[in-house]
C-alpha cells in the first residue's frame, strides 16, 4: 500500500515535468512603443528561474528603461527607477543578491539578445534584477576584426564563424561575449528596441522622457510559440 501511495504522489510531479517540456515561458514586455515577446533559455537555468520569479512578482512593473545607447543596448530593471526624480542618476539599484555567471558558447550578443547587467565583480556574476536588450550594429569585416581584438583584451569569448556571420547581417554587440550572461532573446517586436534606443537622452544616457515597462509571463505550448512567432526551439 505504501509503494502504491508513493507512485500516486509521483504521477502529478511527472505530469508537470512532462508538461513543462512541451511548454515554455513567454514574456510580454510592454512599453508605450509597443510590446516585445521574449523567450528565456533553458541553458541558463538560474537566470531563467530568477527572471520568471521577478516577472510573476510584478517586480518590473513601472520600472524605467533608465539607460539607452543607440547602436548598443537598452537597459532597465533598477528598482530605484520606479519613483525616480527627473535627471536622478540610476543604475545602482538591486535586489540584494547576484546570479552566478552562466556563459554558454552558443548564446551570444546578437541583436535582440536579453542579457544580465552586472557590476565589476571578478566572478562576473549578474545583477539579480537589471537587464539589457541588445540593439547593436551590423559589422563589416574590418570593424568586426576590431571587435575581436577588443574581446581578447577584455578576456571574453571569440564568436564562431556562424556567429560572426550573424554579427555581419543581423548585427549585435560582439565585444560583450564571454563577459555578460545572455539568457534570452526577443522573438517579436524587435523594432521596439530600435524605437527606444533612438530617444533623446541626457549625458548619463537616461532618456529625457521616462520609458516605463510592465511585464507578464505565461507558460505556452512550444508549438504555438513557433507557429505564432517563428521561433524554433
Amino acid at each position: 500500500m505504501r509503494k502504491f501511495l508513493v507512485l500516486l504522489l509521483l504521477i502529478p510531479i511527472l505530469s508537470i515535468a512532462q508538461n513543462r517540456k512541451k511548454k515554455d515561458y513567454l514574456v510580454s514586455l510592454n512599453t508605450t512603443f509597443g510590446t516585445m515577446r521574449l523567450v528565456l533559455y533553458d541553458q541558463t537555468p538560474q537566470h531563467k528561474e530568477n527572471f520568471i520569479k521577478l516577472v510573476n512578482q510584478k517586480f518590473y512593473d513601472s520600472l524605467l528603461f533608465h539607460r539607452i545607447i543607440p547602436l548598443f543596448m537598452i537597459q532597465g530593471g533598477d528598482p530605484k527607477s520606479k519613483k525616480a526624480q527627473p535627471d536622478q542618476p540610476l543604475g545602482n539599484g538591486d535586489v540584494g543578491y547576484k546570479i552566478p555567471a552562466e556563459f554558454v558558447p552558443s548564446l551570444f550578443h546578437k541583436k535582440g539578445a536579453l542579457a544580465a547587467a552586472r557590476d565589476g565583480n571578478p566572478e562576473k556574476a549578474s545583477s539579480g534584477c537589471q537587464f539589457y536588450i541588445v540593439q547593436g550594429r551590423v559589422w563589416d569585416d574590418a570593424s568586426l576584426q576590431t571587435q575581436l581584438d577588443r574581446i581578447q583584451t577584455m578576456k571574453g569569448r571569440l564568436p564562431t564563424d556562424e556567429q560572426k556571420q550573424v554579427y555581419k547581417t543581423l548585427g549585435g554587440a560582439p565585444h560583450l561575449d564571454g563577459n555578460y550572461s545572455v539568457f534570452g532573446e526577443v522573438i517579436d517586436g524587435l523594432a521596439i528596441v530600435d524605437s527606444i534606443a533612438k530617444q533623446p537622452r541626457n549625458e548619463m544616457n537616461r532618456p529625457d522622457k521616462d520609458i516605463r515597462m510592465t511585464m507578464t509571463g505565461e507558460w505556452i505550448k512550444k508549438k504555438k510559440i513557433t507557429k505564432q512567432y517563428g521561433y524554433k526551439f
